[in-house]
C-alpha cells in the first residue's frame, strides 16, 4: 500500500514536519509501523497514550493506527493545532480523529507537571528536524524534557508495565542517542532503581533510533518480539538486557557497534572514564545544564580541525562555534571602545589612574552581575511557568520594574542606611541571592501546581526584593563618581553597557559547562569585588 499524501510544515523557515493524509482508512497509514518509533506498540496494546509533541501529526495517526483509544498530545506552538485542526482539518483527517485525541497547547514539561493522569505510552519523536539537528544549531537551546529530572517526571506518569519512547536522529559518530540513553540511566538510579539495565531497551535504523524505558522489567517475550520487529524490519538492535555482541550492527552497518559499545559501558562500572574519554560530551543533561544538544568538548576541539579537509569541522557543531565568535567580537570591540578611549578621559579633580580603573572595575563587575542574574532567574522560571515566553516576559519585565524603583528610591535607601551604603546594600543582595539559591527551586517545586496568572503575580513577587536591591548600586555609585570626577561619568555608563552586552553571552557559555546555578554564584563573587572597589 502506497503511503498517503503529505504537506510539509515549516517551522521558523528550517524545522520541517508533515501533515498526512487521513480519511479514517487504516490501510494507507502501515508505513507508520515501519519506523522505530512503532516499537513500543509493538511490546504492549496501549489504551492510553500520550504524544509530546504533536508536530504535523504523524505521532497521532501512528498511536491510532496501533488501536489506542485515548490519545492526548501536547503541543507548544498554537499555529500547528490551528493548521491541524481548522485550515488542513479535511486533510488531516481531525473530524475523524477529535473523538480519541484531545490536543493540549502547553509546554510538554509543564503539562507533566501539572497532570495528575497516568498513561500506559509515552512517546516523544523528533522534536527537532534532521537538518537544525545535524547542523548542530540546537547547541543553544535549553530543553527540560531531556534532562534527568524531565525523564523522570516522564517516568512518574507512566502506569506499572508501562514505556516512555524517545527516537532521536542518528548521528556519527553517535551523540544523541547515547546522551539519551546515559540521561536514563541516571533518571532511572535517581528514583531508586538498582539495575537500569533490566529496564532499557535501544534499536537504531538507519536515520533514527529509539530508546525505551519501561516502568519495569523487560520480559523474556518482550525481548522476542523486539527481536522480531526489528528482524522484520532490517532494524539493528543496540542494547536489550542479555543481549550479545552477536546481535548487533547486522542491517545497517557501521565500522563498529558504536551504539552497543556506549550503551554496555554506560552501564558498566567504567562509565565514568567513558564518559571522560569519549570525545564528544554525552553527559547527562540536568535542569541547571538542560542543554541536551551541545556535544562539544575542547579537547577534540584539535583532532577536528585536523579532520577539516575531511568534512571534520561538521563535528564542531555550528551552534557553539557562532557563540565563541561572537563573544569574541563583543570583547573586542569593548576593549576598542571603552579601553583606548580612556587615554584620552580627563579624571577631574582626581586625576590619578588607579580611580580610572577602580570605576572601570565597578560598573563592569556590576553590569555582568546584573545580566547573569536577569538570565539565570529567566531560566529558572521557565520551568515554573511553563512557557520560555512567558518566563521571558515576566522576568524581564520584572527586573526592569523593581529595579528601576530600586534606582528611584536609591537615595533615600542611602540615607536610612547611612555610611558605606553601596557596600551594605550589596552585602545585603548577597544574602538574599545566596537564600534564593537554596530555597527557590523547592519553593517553586511547591508551588508548581497553582493556576497560571498565580504564578505570575508570585514570580514578581519573589523578583521584587533581588532586582529593587540590584537597581540601587548603579546611581549610588554613579552619583560618588559625578562628584569626584565628573568627566568620568559618560564612561561608566558605557563600561556598564558593554559589560551587559558580554555578559549575555557569556552567560550562555557559562551555564552550558558549569550550569545556571554558577551565574549567581559568580554574580555574587562579582557583586563582592565591587563592594571592595572604593570609589
Amino acid at each position: 500500500t502506497e503511503p498517503p499524501a503529505q504537506l510539509a510544515v515549516f517551522t521558523d523557515g528550517d524545522g520541517m514536519s508533515v501533515v498526512n493524509y487521513y480519511d479514517g482508512k487504516r490501510e494507507p497509514l502501515v508505513f507508520l509501523d515501519y519506523l522505530t518509533s512503532a516499537l513500543p506498540y509493538h511490546l504492549l496494546r496501549p489504551e492510553r497514550v500520550l504524544v509530546l509533541g504533536m508536530g504535523g501529526g504523524s505521532g497521532l495517526l501512528q498511536a491510532a493506527y496501533h488501536g489506542a483509544n485515548s490519545i492526548e498530545a501536547v503541543e507548544l506552538n498554537p499555529d500547528l493545532v490551528s493548521l491541524f485542526q481548522q485550515t488542513l482539518a479535511g486533510f488531516s483527517g481531525w473530524p475523524l480523529l477529535q473523538g480519541r485525541v484531545r490536543i493540549h497547547v502547553e509546554e510538554g514539561r509543564g503539562f507533566l507537571t501539572d497532570s495528575h493522569q497516568r498513561y500506559d505510552q509515552i512517546q516523544l519523536s523528533l522534536l527537532d528536524s534532521a537538518s537544525a539537528s545535524s547542523a548542530g544549531v540546537l547547541a543553544l537551546s535549553e530543553n527540560y524534557l531531556y534532562t534527568t529530572e524531565g525523564v523522570l517526571t516522564m517516568l512518574r506518569r507512566l502506569d506499572a508495565g508501562g514505556l516512555l519512547a524517545v527516537t532521536r536522529w542518528v548521528k556519527l559518530p553517535p551523540r544523541d542517542g547515547l546522551k539519551l540513553f546515559a540521561t536514563a540511566i541516571e533518571a532511572l538510579r535517581s528514583s531508586g532503581v538498582e539495575s537500569p539495565a533490566e529496564r532499557l531497551l535501544m534499536i537504531r535504523g538507519w536515520k533514527t533510533s529509539t530508546l525505551l524505558i519501561k516502568n519495569g522489567r523487560f520480559s523474556a517475550d518482550e525481548i522476542t518480539r523486539a527481536k522480531d520487529f526489528c528482524r522484520d524490519r532490517s532494524f539493528d538492535l543496540a542494547y536489550y538486557p542479555g543481549i550479545e555482541p552477536g546481535e548487533t550492527n547486522r542491517f545497517n552497518q557501521l565500522p563498529e557497534p558504536y551504539y552497543y559499545q556506549g550503551a554496555t559501558a554506560l552501564l558498566g562500572n567504567a562509565a565514568a572514564d567513558y564518559l571522560a574519554d569519549y570525545k564528544f560530551d554525552i553527559s547527562p543533561a540536568s535542569d541547571d545544564r538542560p542543554y541536551f544538544f551541545n556535544f562539544f568538548k575542547w579537547s577534540a576541539l584539535r583532532e577536528i580541525q585536523a579532520l577539516y579537509r575531511q568534512g571534520g569541522m561538521s563535528l564542531l557543531e555550528l551552534g557553539y562555534p557562532v557563540l565563541i565568535a561572537t563573544l569574541g567580537q563583543a570583547v573586542f570591540l569593548s576593549i576598542l571602545l571603552i579601553v583606548l578611549p580612556l587615554r584620552f578621559v580627563s579624571g577631574g579633580r582626581r586625576r590619578n589612574d588607579a580611580y580610572r580603573w577602580r570605576v572601570a572595575l565597578y560598573f563592569f563587575c556590576i553590569g555582568l552581575a546584573f545580566l547573569f542574574i536577569e538570565i539565570a532567574f529567566m531560566q529558572k522560571f521557565t520551568l515554573f511557568l511553563s512557557h520560555p515566553l512567558h518566563a521571558a516576559a515576566v522576568v524581564l519585565s520584572g527586573f526592569l520594574l523593581f529595579a528601576g524603583l530600586g534606582s528611584r528610591y536609591a537615595g533615600s535607601v542611602k540615607q536610612w542606611v547611612g555610611a558605606h551604603a553601596i557596600a551594605k546594600i550589596l552585602l545585603l543582595l548577597g544574602v538574599v541571592l545566596l537564600s534564593y539559591l537554596a530555597l527557590l527551586p523547592k519553593l517553586l517545586g511547591v508551588m508548581a501546581g497553582i493556576p497560571g496568572p498565580l504564578r505570575i503575580l508570585l514570580s514578581l513577587l519573589l523578583i521584587m526584593p533581588v532586582a529593587f536591591s540590584m537597581g540601587m548600586p548603579f546611581p549610588l555609585a554613579l552619583q560618588r563618581v559625578s562628584a569626584q570626577a565628573p568627566a568620568l561619568v559618560p564612561w561608566a555608563w558605557a563600561i556598564n553597557g558593554c559589560a551587559s552586552t558580554i555578559s549575555a553571552v557569556a552567560a550562555v557559555l557559562l551555564a552550558i559547562h558549569f550550569g545556571i546555578s554558577s551565574l549567581i554564584l559568580l554574580a555574587l563573587a562579582l557583586y563582592f569585588i565591587a563592594g571592595m572597589t572604593k570609589l
